[in-house]
């Protein structure tokens, strides 16, 4: 097996490398232990890797329930909750409560907090009312409010340490991405690109909930704190106004771009890595130009939000296949040489992996064969159109026009992979990716924007892709440095969930119908699933308690590929075109919002 070095970013050597001193050493100390998950996605290079092994592939199948825990809230449950010491803190959906359980005091709730907000916000929540989780340092709990309220919480009683408001949902911002702690700053996104918002991603103190800086996806330099010369795309100067002279007039301003998904960090770079969503409209037609930076994968400096280097994935998107999911940070061998760097499940079914120091792009390939918008991206450096990807005009929304219903467009604007995060596994080198095989038919209609009004601009229909048995989801492992899929595990419904891989050789996710899996990281054999009462759309993490190792993950069907079940909707048409393509999911599972914790019997 070849050795792939995984690039933690979590090291006190690593911290002191990177020239400065964390506000929150704390939770430096904490992440370093793997009894315990203190960030929303396990670590700052966002591999949701456990060296935990006391559950093997030998003996997994053993598992059982362990205990379990209601939140109250009938809504998608996304994200996971976090174990700190003696404490675990849970959230829920809309409208997001907070709970602290002693684990040592049979998980007696030690409080609860429960904001007061304004029910108006569920209908600018586009795709269900979820929440992506919490944060912890200094003594504080944080959590992002689905009104985009930023709370600090003292996590010894649940009271409020300070607040602030991040956007308007009066104009469609609202807030369902994790807040992310790096070094003395909070850093929280934005939601509501099918509203026109423009995206940003905002740094506040951790201590006093102060305004640090605000990057914008796109807008004048001074917005996006983009340096013409110094900010690079795959190598070379963006330029001056760049985030600008790729719209139409003053289309920017209502550019989409929003930042809703996960945020990883290297600190001997000091750069913090996320990707931006669609542009607005979901009508090309309406917005010429490659619609800079949406799509975008940004490297950001902490200290100062200056973004050092920046890649479009998909310019001028046509389908909706936003590129916030997670950028996972590992060291790996490429040609034969060591490389640091960001790999990343897009929207549009490309698997990229790019050298996170400087930008360079060095693989993009499918991670579904089945994937037919594009032939697959130009990776001559010589070339005029290196980096982006060839589009097929068949598939083409723009190409075929307003009105026109473009059919079989795989993969759907879901994506071949939302935001549910992968996992990576140093053990084997490989990436564990939950998937969606879903295509769709797309047709685009000129549409006003009116603030705090739905800016969508087409109607979709959703449906299994093709060759797979009528399954619309595959657990698959990918060789990053190749480009290449190492095994394919079909499901009946898409995998919605997000992955954990553990030194015990083993992978968990969850299914939309409830099941949550184990299979052998070496092929993907299915080793355990058990039946919870509701689908599984949250993360699958671990810790370890008073000399066990136990496994949990929420149980609560929802978010994009749920809505139907989750707000009643009925027409195939409504959730975006979601509702249609999992109308098969309510005979399978009911509404839910339980957490599950799994261990084997002593």
């Amino acid at each position: 097996m070849r050795k792939i070095l995984i690039g933690t970013a979590l090291s006190t050597a690593a911290v002191m490398a990177a020239g400065s001193v964390y506000a929150n050493d704390e939770l430096i100390k904490l992440s370093q232990d793997a009894k315990q998950w203190v960030m929303p996605t396990g670590n700052y290079a966002n591999t949701r890797h456990s060296t935990l092994k006391q559950i093997t592939a030998d003996n997994v199948g053993k598992l059982q329930v362990a205990w379990t825990f209601s939140t109250g809230v009938l809504r998608g449950h996304e994200g996971a909750p976090l174990v700190i010491g003696d404490m675990m803190y849970l959230h829920g959906p809309f409208p997001n409560p907070v709970y602290a359980l002693n684990l040592k005091d049979e998980n007696k709730i030690v409080w609860k907090y429960e904001a007061t907000q304004d029910p108006n916000v569920i209908p600018v929540m586009c795709c269900d009312t979820v929440n992506r989780g919490l944060s912890y340092a200094d003594g504080k709990i944080f959590l992002s409010q689905s009104d985009t309220t930023l709370v600090a919480l003292d996590a010894k009683t649940g009271k409020v340490v300070w607040s602030v408001k991040n956007g308007d949902p009066g104009k469609g911002e609202t807030s369902t991405g994790a807040p992310h702690v790096i070094k003395d700053k909070v850093l929280v996104g934005i939601s509501g690109g099918e509203f026109g918002v423009r995206g940003s991603v905002t740094a506040y103190d951790l201590k006093t909930g102060q305004r640090k800086w605000r990057g914008y996806s796109m807008g004048p330099d001074s917005d996006t704190l983009i340096d013409p010369v110094k900010t690079t795309h795959l190598g070379k100067p963006v330029g001056p106004n760049s985030g600008t002279n790729t719209f139409q007039g003053d289309q920017w301003q209502i550019g989409g771009g929003t930042t809703w998904g996960w945020y990883s960090y290297d600190p001997d770079l000091n750069l913090m890595y996320y990707g931006t969503g669609n542009p607005s409209t979901w009508n090309p037609k309406q917005r010429p130009g490659d619609n800079r930076w949406s799509m975008t994968v940004f490297a950001r400096d902490v200290d100062t939000g200056a973004a050092r280097w920046v890649y479009q994935m998909t310019p001028h998107d046509e389908w909706d296949y936003d590129g916030i999911n997670e950028m996972i940070l590992a060291d790996q061998q490429i040609g034969g040489q060591t490389r640091k760097t960001l790999v990343h499940f897009d929207r549009n079914g490309l698997g990229y992996t790019l050298d996170r120091t400087n930008g360079d792009l060095l693989v993009a390939d499918k991670y579904d064969p089945k994937v037919n918008w594009t032939t697959g991206v130009d990776m001559n450096k010589a070339s005029p159109t290196y980096g982006r990807p060839a589009v097929v005009p068949q598939f083409s929304t723009e190409h075929n026009g307003e009105d026109v219903n473009s059919k079989n467009i795989c993969p759907a604007a879901l994506g071949t992979k939302d935001e549910q995060p992968a996992a990576y596994s140093p053990d084997t080198g490989l990436f564990y990716v939950p998937t969606n095989h879903v295509c769709m038919d797309y047709e685009p209609f000129e549409v006003e924007y009116v603030s705090g009004q739905p800016y969508v601009g087409a109607t979709l229909s959703m449906y299994p892709g093709p060759n797979e048995k009528g399954a619309m989801g595959n657990f698959i492992a990918w060789d990053a440095s190749k480009g290449k899929i190492a095994w394919t595990k079909p499901e009946k419904f898409s995998v919605w969930s997000g992955a954990l891989a553990t030194a015990g050789g083993i992978a968990f996710y969850g299914t939309l119908e409830g099941y949550l899996k184990a299979v052998r990281i070496s092929d993907g054999k299915e080793l355990w699933k058990f039946k919870t009462p509701s689908g599984i759309i949250g993360n699958v993490f671990t810790y370890e308690y008073q000399g066990k190792q136990f496994v949990g993950v929420y149980s609560g069907i929802g978010g994009w590929a749920g809505i139907g079940m989750a707000a009643g909707l009925e027409k195939s048409t409504e959730g975006l075109g979601a509702v249609g393509g999992y109308r098969e999911l309510a005979k399978y599972t009911a509404l839910g919002g339980t957490l599950f914790v799994f261990a084997i019997p002593s």
